[in-house]
Parts: structure tokens; C-alpha cells; sequence
């Protein structure tokens, strides 16, 4: 039933008076998967207000049509909604396959024309964390309802000053979770300096895990007792030739090794005539951080740890090489036909390498078991003592023996873990100032960080919130980013992620 007057959407008046009439085309949802396309006769009306800006307007029938829209309702709601799914080009193939064929740009413009969030406050417990638009480059910051899971708002950059911004502008936050990033902790006492600032435990764990990591590479010389190593065999090597790990494959000194000892020898002897580390590094034309570096080791072993020490996929197959060898193979290529039939698919140049290096003399130790690889000692360090195989277990067992240091670090790493287990951040200053009078340097660095973000800490240790949604969100915001290959503007991907389905 055609209605007798029409309603102008500028100032509200009826109005009666017919100015004239068009044709109009809207294209609706679908039926049985045929695409349905409604021909109307539309009556433009004469607004009778002679202030109103709007001579003239269009009736527009409810719930069907829009102005200026070629769709109708219900089949655009259907197109915002594929488009908030799965964006530009997927949506379009989508929609194709429904019987709504459609541009791309059509469903980019109807996610832009979606409204922005309407946020007076911020809110009561608020989730902070940074997100990759481009990695190690562009970042941007995401904040999440803690109490609902739900993004409120996404950031362009990572910086203090526009997370103090945002506070600001929407106060209202009381606790405020967040990474161990200075930047956001400065952001957060600026903008809401009454909001208490919870250190997340998972980060703080990561942090522990990577100080584990750096110390065991640190005493990757002590993991192998000295009967079983196969390059220290007293009969082959003199004391005054180097270690098979400091010479190359044609058994001169590596340059490695050599660099660094003569770097540190140089650095040390300008430390003893007076020079500060800026004028070291200029005078020997090294970085800084390097000068640092090379300041800080008491002696050049502790720089060639990581190079000297390194692991090897042959680790596993050495004590068959050494058995071998003092059975009198000496043929490289014929200890690597025989170690590939026990598994092994690395090249002949590895095996010859080591034979040079480390199988040069007449016969070797031999050798039960290879030294568990770092990363495998920091999982067992990191794990639940209940969690281990029984045979893990007791390689943990061996290698803490091994290394006093070592025990020492899994002893810390037991208390830190139970501490934030139970909630016991009141134990917090005691095992900072244990960890602190620890000969390791990694250890005492995350000692001293956790004293410098000391309530925050605290907080993330006694109290039930934690920023595991925030991760969430961000893994969701890097599915969203592939899935918007080629159109990851910004723009866009705060819509689709303030606007999830």
C-alpha cells in the first residue's frame, strides 16, 4: 500500500505534493541462489519547510532501500558482513559464489563506511600490547576490554605519548596489563598515573627463559665432562697446540679466534692506559656496544663460547665416528656411507671436516653419549620437574653436577616459578636480592630489570590478571594481515578487527 505522503530526511516535515516520479533499480538477496533484482516507481516529493536546504527528496520504502544505494538493506548487510569476514578479494569470490556478485571496492568502501567506536571511557581493565605492520619496522598498539575479550581500539604506532593520549582522552582505567615495554609503562603513568600497571607473567616467564638460554650457551664448555670428549684425548693433542675448535678445516687458527683475541687483548690494554670506551671505539674503529662487549669479558673465551661450543647435527653420530676411527677407518667418505645407514643425511664435507679437526691423531677417546644440545637443557630447566621423561631427567641431573653455575640458575628458576605459581609476589625482593649475588650476568640483568619495574611486577605476581587475550588478539590481528595481503592499510585492519563477526 502506496503511503500518501512522504517524510523529508533534512528538516522532518510531511509532505503531499509530488514533484515528479523515476524509475529505480535494487538489486535484493537471493532466492533458490538466482539473484533478484526489484524494479520500483519512486515518487519524489516538494518539502513544503522553505528553510530547508532540501528542495526536494525521494520517498525511500522501509527497511528496503537507502538513499543513493543500488542495493537493498538486508543484501548490503549480508555484503558489510561478508566483508568484515574475509575483506576485499576473498569476499568477492564469496559473494559470487552466493549469487551476489560484487566488486572488490564495493566491499572495501562499505567497510570503511561502517561507524567508528563510540568510547567516552576506557575501560576498567585494560589490556595493552603492540602488533607488527610491518616487522621490525612499522608496529601499532592494540587495547582490549580484559573483562570481555573485545578490542576497543587499535593504535598507529607503539610509542608513550599516544598511549598517554588515548588514556586521556578515555579515563576511566583502574588496571592497566601490559607487556614489559618501558614505553607503555611510561605511557600508562602519564596518561592514568592512579591505574595500577599489572606485569604480564607470561612475558615475565619468556624474559626468565631467555636469561636461562644466554647462560647455558654461556657454560656450554662445562655440558661434557673432560674423559668424554672427543678433541681432548691427551695422546693426540699437545698442550701447546690449540684446541680443535679454535682450527679450521686445514688446522690453522681460525680467524674467528684469532680477531677476537687480539680485540680483546687490544681493548683491555687501552682500558689499562686510561681510555674510556668512546675513545676506544673510535681509535680501533669498532662499534660501541662492541667495545662494551669485549670491556666487559674478563678473558676472550668467554666471547668464543657460542662459536667454539657450537651444536651439530653430527653430535649424534660422533661416538660411532670416534669407535670407528680407533678401529682404524680413516676414509671420510667411507665414515659417511657407514653413518648414513644409521640415519644420516648431512653431506661428506661435514664428516671430513670433523676427521681433520678433531680425528687428526693416531687414536681418540672415546665418547658414550653427546652433550645435550642448549636449547634442550634450557626446555628441561624451564619444565616442570613432573613434566620431564625419566631419561631427561637425569641428563638435567648430569649436566647440573657438571656445572655448579648451572645449578645454581635451576634452583632460581624453581623459586621464580613457584612464586608466580601460588601468587607469592610478596617474595619478590628476596629473590632479586639472591638472584642479584649470583655470578651470572644475564641473571643479575633481569634481577635488576624486575627492581626497576618493581610494583608492576609485583602486581603481575600476586594478583589474577594476565594479558593472555591481548596474545590472542594479536594472533588474530596476524591471520587478518595475511588474510589482507595487499590491502593491509591501516584503516582497514582497525575495522576488521574492532568489528569481528
Amino acid at each position: 500500500m502506496r503511503a500518501g505522503a512522504g517524510t523529508c530526511p533534512r528538516c522532518g516535515a510531511e509532505s503531499t505534493r509530488v514533484h515528479g516520479r523515476y524509475d529505480r533499480t535494487v538489486r535484493d538477496s537471493t532466492v533458490g541462489g538466482a539473484e533478484v533484482v526489484i524494479r520500483l516507481r519512486i515518487r519524489r516529493f516538494r518539502c513544503p519547510d522553505p528553510t530547508c536546504p532540501a528542495v526536494t527528496f525521494a520517498e525511500q520504502i522501509p527497511g528496503l532501500t537507502s538513499p543513493h544505494g543500488r542495493f537493498s538493506l538486508p543484501r548490503k548487510e549480508a555484503m558489510t558482513a561478508i566483508a568484515r569476514a574475509l575483506a576485499g578479494r576473498a569476499g568477492a569470490r564469496l559473494a559470487r559464489l552466493l549469487g551476489m556478485p560484487v566488486n572488490r571496492m564495493t566491499l572495501l568502501r562499505a567497510l570503511r563506511a561502517l561507524p567508528g567506536p563510540e568510547l567516552a571511557t576506557a575501560p576498567a581493565n585494560l589490556g595493552v600490547d603492540d602488533f607488527a605492520l610491518k616487522r621490525g619496522n612499522v608496529y601499532g598498539t592494540v587495547l582490549l576490554d580484559m573483562d570481555t575479550h573485545r578490542p576497543v581500539d587499535l593504535l598507529p604506532g607503539r610509542t608513550s605519548s599516544a598511549f598517554a593520549g588515548w588514556l586521556k582522552e578515555h579515563p576511566g582505567a583502574r588496571v592497566i596489563c601490559r607487556d614489559r615495554s618501558g614505553s607503555y609503562a611510561d605511557g600508562a603513568r602519564i596518561g592514568a598515573p592512579a591505574a595500577l600497571q599489572v606485569a604480564d607473567r607470561f612475558h615475565l616467564w619468556q624474559n626468565l627463559t631467555e636469561v636461562v638460554d644466554k647462560t647455558v650457551r654461556a657454560h656450554r664448555s662445562c655440558l661434557v665432562e673432560a674423559p668424554l670428549r672427543a678433541c681432548e684425548a691427551e695422546t693426540v693433542e699437545p698442550s701447546d697446540t690449540p684446541a680443535p675448535e679454535m682450527r679450521d678445516v686445514n688446522g690453522g687458527e681460525r680467524r674467528l679466534v684469532v680477531r677476537t683475541i687480539e680485540r680483546h687483548a687490544a681493548v683491555h690494554a687501552l682500558l689499562a692506559e686510561g681510555y674510556s670506551l668512546n675513545a676506544i671505539s673510535r681509535r680501533l674503529g669498532l662499534v660501541f656496544r662492541t667495545v662494551r662487549r669485549f670491556a666487559q669479558a674478563a678473558n676472550a673465551e668467554e666471547l668464543l663460547v657460542g662459536a667454539l661450543h657450537r651444536p651439530s647435527k653430527l653430535d649424534d653420530f660422533k661416538p660411532y665416528l670416534n669407535q670407528r676411527w680407533n678401529e682404524g677407518c680413516r676414509t671420510s667418505a667411507e665414515l659417511h656411507e657407514e653413518i648414513r645407514e644409521h640415519g644420516w643425511t648431512g653431506s661428506v664435507s661435514t664428516v671430513r671436516r670433523y676427521v681433520r679437526t678433531c680425528l687428526g691423531g693416531a687414536e681418540v677417546a672415546p665418547t658414550s653419549l653427546p652433550s645435550p644440545k642448549p636449547r634442550h637443557i634450557t626446555g628441561w630447566i624451564m619444565s616442570h620437574p613432573q613434566g620431564l621423561d625419566p631419561g631427561e631427567a637425569v641428563r638435567l641431573k648430569v649436566v647440573l653436577d657438571q656445572c655448579p653455575e648451572l645449578d645454581a640458575l635451576a634452583g632460581h628458576v624453581r623459586d621464580f616459578a613457584q612464586m608466580m605459581v601460588h601468587r607469592e609476589g610478596h617474595r619478590l625482593d628476596g629473590w632479586i636480592a639472591a638472584a642479584s649475588a649470583e655470578p651470572l650476568p644475564a641473571l643479575r640483568s633481569f634481577a635488576r630489570s624486575l627492581s626497576h619495574d618493581h610494583a608492576a611486577v609485583r602486581a603481575g605476581l600476586s594478583l589474577p590478571y594476565s594479558s593472555g587475550a591481548v596474545e590472542g588478539t594479536v594472533n588474530k590481528i596476524k591471520m587478518l594481515k595475511r588474510q589482507m595481503f595487499g590491502r593491509a592499510s591501516f584503516d582497514l585492519l582497525r575495522i576488521r578487527v574492532l568489528y569481528p563477526l
